[in-house]
């Protein structure tokens, strides 16, 4: 049996060194926590048999969370976003990206429009969006709040809550589907691959809400890895891990993230993203 931690007073253990030898990683909440449970224990089996060492899923509850557990050494491995892998490597010099989905070299936001408001799909973001009400997902989201945030700036030379009659963060994509179809928002900012995800499981009504606008393609998501890992689990372990993950082939496994494989990366490649961020003062 795996045992998932999934509390405060579960990690503060791990912060003591409880089985140091046990290899533990964790994800960024940006879905539904039941899915990404199902998902990253899936993932936990995969690498406990490809390592051959015990490995341990940690579920955090916030981008912030999963940075602050890899900053502590309560997890060595990390899938993040751009922004939250930028700020953990920040914190822990020498660590590493590792791999990344092949679709996250090129990654994109979808604009999101509830149909009351009668906007339709175009090639940039309308006039109209002025003064509707607008969500982000998290608040340190690469793809539900920096890189959106970024293009509103570029588009109407003004930070979101001048151009916006109401801004809020829902917390995480899924949550930001839910809030427009319901129109408690008139717009959103969602990962493009989730709202596939979700449209392809009919889990979004789509005569409730639509894409409007395709942003641009950024570097997103990646595995981090600590650069202590080789000095705690042994010489060569990080070139293992890296393996594992780009040899990840398994059909079922690759579509809950939804990725078509992992490919090499590095952290050169996420220039782009601390760019941006230190430009919108979201780093430290």
């Amino acid at each position: 049996m795996r045992w998932i931690a999934a509390s405060a007073a579960a990690l503060a253990l791990f912060a003591q060194g409880a089985v140091a030898d046990t290899f533990r990683f964790t994800a960024i909440p940006d879905e539904d926590q039941s899915r990404l449970v199902e998902r990253f224990s899936q993932v936990a089996d995969y690498l406990e048999e490809q390592l051959d060492v015990e490995v341990e899923y940690v579920p955090v509850k916030s981008y912030g969370a999963a940075v602050t557990a890899f900053r502590n050494d309560q997890v060595q491995l990390a899938w993040f976003g751009g922004l939250s892998g930028v700020q953990a490597r920040r914190l822990v010099p020498g660590s590493q990206a590792i791999a990344q989905g092949a679709e996250d070299a090129a990654f994109e936001t979808y604009f999101i429009a509830h149909r009351s408001t009668g906007l339709e799909e175009g090639d940039e973001l309308p006039d109209a969006i002025e003064d509707m009400s607008f969500t982000f997902g998290s608040r340190t989201s690469t793809s539900g709040r920096l890189m959106p945030e970024h293009y509103l700036r570029q588009r109407f030379g003004e930070a979101p809550d001048e151009l916006f009659s109401r801004v809020g963060f829902s917390g995480d994509h899924s949550r930001t589907i839910a809030l427009v179809e319901a129109g408690t928002y008139e717009l959103g900012a969602v990962n493009y691959a989730v709202w596939d995800a979700a449209v392809e499981d009919s889990r979004v009504d789509t005569d409730q809400v639509q894409v409007i606008w395709t942003t641009p393609s950024y570097p997103d998501y990646q595995w981090t890895l600590r650069g202590d890992a080789d000095e705690r689990y042994g010489e060569g372990f990080s070139d293992r891990v890296r393996e594992a993950l780009l040899g990840m082939d398994d059909p079922e496994l690759l579509d809950s993230f939804p990725r078509s494989a992992f490919i090499p990366a590095d952290n050169t490649m996420y220039a782009p993203i601390e760019d941006v961020a230190e430009e919108l003062g979201l780093l430290r």
